[in-house]
């Protein structure tokens, strides 16, 4: 399991369909049996988080509680604007797409207000941990280096004020963190390589460990003989092409993980039906 210590913010982040949500979700479940309090947020507001947790409804603009000292919510920019004296006019904004229209209005604005509302709720005290479910790679990489893009930017006034606030949480390697999750397999561990060196070099943000998603069990066959058994020839031979076909998955596999030695790997099978406690048990 990779060593959070006393991160205060982690940033789950990878390539879009390789298990994003799912892992974090495993991982603030697996914080909040730890005994901290964990809030976890949805910076795009996909549906299937709360659904991890048994909710049906979407995340929305309030904290709802998923468990005992678990939290969640979505749009932390509405948020972030209401903590701003914006509470009248955030949520109706935001329902009419204008927001995005006035956020846009200077490249990376939106993503900086994100930033701050997360950074604000890492430092605040409510929660111990802060889990943020980013973007997919590229975009995720975007929102981490947009403080610097403004910091670059803006010589002075508020907007570069609260981007030097948000570079000096991400900086720092105690409190912020980044979990990256792939599969194993060649183009998601490449693209995984790539935003490890983006994140290092372009935002400087410490890469905490790798999840690699749905690895292939039955790596045990390795050990085993075909059983002996009466088999028709047709039989026998479908038999013997499906245990080489695993094993050489598995071996594929395992070529793909050895590419990511430079970073703490954890590991998880792929279910037939996932769920939190068998995800859960396999960090233990």
């Amino acid at each position: 399991m990779i060593d959070l210590g006393d991160t205060r913010l982690l940033i789950v982040a990878g390539k879009g369909g390789v298990g994003k949500t799912t892992v974090a979700a495993v991982l603030a479940e697996w914080a909040r049996r730890q005994g901290r309090r964990v809030a976890l947020v949805d910076i795009e507001g996909r549906p299937g988080l709360g659904a991890m947790f048994g909710h049906d409804e979407p995340l929305g603009f309030e904290p709802i509680t998923l468990a005992d000292g678990l939290t969640a919510a979505d749009r932390a920019l509405v948020e972030y604007l209401n903590d701003h004296g914006l509470q009248r006019f955030s949520k109706r904004l935001a329902d009419s797409g204008a927001l995005e229209v006035i956020a846009s209005g200077a490249p990376g604005l939106r993503d900086l207000l994100v930033l701050g509302k997360v950074k604000q709720l890492a430092l605040a005290g409510d929660s111990d941990l802060v889990i943020v479910d980013s973007p997919a790679s590229g975009h995720g990489v975007s929102l981490l280096r947009s403080p610097q893009g403004l910091l670059d930017a803006v010589r002075g006034g508020p907007v570069r004020v609260q981007a030097e606030d948000v570079l000096t949480l991400l900086h720092d390697p105690i409190l912020c963190c980044v979990a990256l999750v792939t599969l194993p397999e060649e183009t998601p561990v490449n693209e995984t390589l790539e935003t490890a060196i983006a994140l290092r070099d372009q935002v400087g943000v410490r890469v905490a460990g790798v999840f690699v998603n749905q690895i292939a069990q039955g790596a045990e066959l390795e050990a085993l003989s075909l059983p002996e058994a009466d088999l028709d020839r047709n039989h026998w031979a479908a038999l013997t092409a499906a245990t080489n076909f695993t094993l050489g998955r598995v071996r594929a596999q395992r070529l793909q993980i050895a590419r990511l030695s430079d970073y703490v790997v954890v590991g998880l099978p792929a279910f037939p039906v996932v769920t939190l406690d068998a995800l859960i048990e396999c960090l233990s």
